[in-house]
C-alpha cells in the first residue's frame, strides 16, 4: 500500500508541476500560439518566394488551371455527347486561344486605326495642361515647362532608357515562353485533369483522401465559377459602356471598351479605373459636358451590374467581404503587379471555400464555424 501511495503522490506532484509550468498558464498558451503563427507565416513566405522566383513556370501553370476550370463544363458536355476526348480538348483549347488572341487583336487594331486622333487629342491635352499651369497661384514659367520636356527627351534618348528597352524585349521573350508553356499545360489539364489530380492523391488514405478530393472539387468549381461569372459581367460592362461612349462620340470607344472588359477582372477598383480613363479621354477630346456624360454612363452601368447582375452570377462563388477583397488586391498588386491583382481575389475565394468544406461537404473547419449565442456565452 505504501508503494502505491508513494506512486500516486509522485504522479500528483508531476501533474501539479505541469499545471504550474511556464507553458501551461495563459502567457504560455499565448507564446505557443505565437510560435505557431510565426511558423505558418514563415511557411507562407517561403511558398510565396518560391512562386515568385519560379514565376515563369508557376504563373503559366496557375493560369492554365484557371482556364481549365472555366472550360470544364464545356469539355464535360462534349464528352457526354460522345465527342472523342482529344477532339473535345482541342476544341476547348482553341476556343481559349482564339478568345485571348481576339482581345489582343481588338486592342492593337483599334489603337492603330485611331492612333492619329489619339495623338491629336493628347497634343491638345498637353496644350490645355500647359495653359492651366500658367494660371496657378505660384509661378511656373514656359521655360521651366520646356526644361521638363527637355529632361524627358534626354532620358528617352539616354543609355538608361535603352537598357530599359532591352529589359522590355527580354520581358517579351519571357511572356512568349510563358504563353507557350501555358497552352501546353492547359491541353493536358483539359485532357487529363481528373487523372492528374487522382495521381497526386495517391499518398492519402481515408478521411485525408476524402478531404483532398473535396478540396480539389471546390477549387475547380470556385475558379471556374469565378472566371465564367466575371467574364459575363465584364462583357456586359464593356458593351454597355462602349455603346455609351460611341453614342457620346468619344474617340477610341472600342479600345476603351476592351480596357473596361479587362479591368473588370479586378474587383472594386477595376471598373473605377476604366471609368476614370474613359472620362479623361472624353475630357481631352470632347470637353467637359461629354466627360460628365461618360461618368454618368459608367456609374449607371456599374450600379446595374453590381446590384443585379453580379449577385445572380457570382453570389455563391465570391462570398468575400469587400475589405477582404481590398486587402487581397493590395497584397496581390504588391507581390505580382497587375497579374497579381487579377489572380489574388479568386485565390482568396478558393482559400475561403476550402475552409468551408474542411470537415465535410457542408461542415467548415472548427475555427471558421459560425458560433451560436449560447456557445459564445
Amino acid at each position: 500500500m505504501g508503494l502505491f501511495r508513494s506512486q500516486a503522490t509522485e504522479v500528483a506532484r508531476q501533474d501539479a508541476a505541469v499545471r504550474h509550468s511556464l507553458w501551461a498558464d495563459a502567457f504560455g498558451a499565448l507564446a505557443t500560439r505565437a510560435v505557431q503563427i510565426i511558423a505558418v507565416v514563415i511557411v507562407a513566405a517561403a511558398l510565396i518566394y518560391v512562386f515568385l522566383s519560379l514565376s515563369l513556370v508557376t504563373l503559366p501553370v496557375l493560369l492554365a488551371l484557371i482556364f481549365a476550370s472555366a472550360m470544364l463544363p464545356v469539355v464535360s458536355f462534349l464528352r457526354k455527347h460522345r465527342v472523342p476526348s482529344v477532339l473535345a480538348t482541342l476544341i476547348c483549347l482553341f476556343a481559349v486561344v482564339i478568345i485571348l488572341g481576339l482581345i489582343a487583336w481588338l486592342i492593337v487594331w483599334a489603337v492603330e486605326n485611331q492612333a492619329a486622333s489619339l495623338v491629336e487629342s493628347a497634343t491638345q491635352g498637353i496644350e490645355q495642361l500647359q495653359n492651366w499651369i500658367t494660371t496657378l497661384p505660384f509661378s511656373i514659367t514656359d521655360d521651366q515647362i520646356q526644361g521638363g520636356i527637355d529632361a524627358v527627351t534626354d532620358f528617352v534618348t539616354s543609355a538608361q532608357f535603352g537598357s530599359g528597352a532591352l529589359a522590355g524585349a527580354s520581358a517579351v521573350g519571357s511572356f512568349l515562353t510563358g504563353l507557350v508553356l501555358m497552352i501546353v499545360v492547359l491541353f493536358f489539364f483539359l485532357k487529363d485533369g481528373p487523372a492528374i489530380w487522382e495521381f497526386m492523391l495517391r499518398p492519402f488514405r481515408g478521411e485525408q483522401y476524402a478531404r483532398a478530393r473535396r478540396i480539389g472539387d471546390k477549387t475547380v468549381s470556385t475558379l471556374g465559377g469565378y472566371v465564367r461569372g466575371t467574364a459575363t459581367v465584364a462583357a456586359v460592362d464593356a458593351i454597355g459602356i462602349g455603346v455609351g461612349l460611341w453614342i457620346i462620340g468619344v474617340p477610341l470607344a472600342l479600345p476603351l471598351a476592351v480596357v473596361v472588359f479587362l479591368t473588370a477582372f479586378i474587383p472594386l477598383v477595376g471598373a473605377t479605373a476604366a471609368g476614370i480613363l474613359a472620362a479623361l479621354v472624353a475630357l481631352v477630346a470632347n470637353g467637359v459636358p461629354a466627360a460628365i456624360w461618360v461618368v454618368v454612363v459608367v456609374v449607371v452601368v456599374n450600379q446595374l451590374e453590381g446590384n443585379f447582375l453580379q449577385p445572380v452570377l457570382m453570389g455563391r462563388t465570391l462570398q468575400l467581404h469587400g475589405l477582404v477583397i481590398l486587402v487581397a488586391l493590395t497584397a496581390g498588386t504588391i507581390l505580382g503587379g497587375v497579374v497579381g491583382a487579377v489572380i489574388a481575389v479568386p485565390l482568396m475565394a478558393v482559400a475561403w471555400g476550402i475552409t468551408q468544406i474542411w470537415n465535410g461537404e457542408h461542415e467548415p473547419a472548427e475555427m471558421f464555424r459560425q458560433k451560436r449565442r449560447e456557445e459564445v456565452r
